[in-house]
């Protein structure tokens, strides 16, 4: 897996093997920043969650982003992304929580400019969880989240202020972003 833009493009990205975390395609991380450039989003602050290997936030530290916090509960996982992030020479720029996406949520007291959600689509909480992000202090004005679903579990397209703006199918997976208006 490689990084598909910015300064760091083409920087191969390790990975776990395919059974244990299903790696967002190419094609996919294209079509999410692709969305995202033609939006008028800001880029200081972002937040992965179920980041996995990390190049959902990789790949905003190489396009523009200057901070990026990484959640995900697999050990093995955090310490992927440890290792893509020094390869990339962005350590310095992020910070990995080894834990769950609730606790996270939980303690996290900054707002994010962008929000991704690449749970495993098996996940059953989703809806949950935008719900909590919603009411949550994580979203500031015009906060984008990013929300990559198999469309296995019906969404909502508004969350308490949070208003699907975009929806992009490739494959098996939907990209839904939503933004926050105040």
């Amino acid at each position: 897996m490689r990084v598909t833009g910015g300064k760091v493009k083409g920087t191969r990205l390790k990975t776990l093997p395919r059974h244990s975390i299903r790696p967002t395609t190419s094609v996919v991380r294209q079509a999410i920043f692709s969305l995202l450039e033609n939006r008028p989003t800001n880029w200081h602050h972002v937040l992965d969650l179920y980041a996995g290997s990390g190049a959902l936030g990789i790949e905003a530290l190489s396009r523009r982003a200057e901070w990026v916090d990484f959640v995900d509960n697999r050990k093995s996982c955090c310490d992927l992304i440890r290792t893509n992030l020094e390869k990339i020479g962005k350590l310095q720029q992020a910070h990995i929580y080894c834990c769950s996406v609730n606790k996270a949520l939980a303690f996290l007291n900054s707002s994010y400019d962008i929000i991704f959600i690449d749970p495993p689509y098996s996940n059953l909480s989703t809806n949950n969880l935008l719900i909590n992000l919603a009411k949550s202090n994580l979203l500031g004005e015009n906060s984008t989240i990013v929300l990559c679903h198999a469309n296995r579990f019906p969404l909502n397209s508004d969350y308490d202020g949070l208003h699907i703006v975009k929806q992009r199918r490739y494959g098996d997976t939907f990209i839904f972003i939503y933004q926050k208006e105040v």
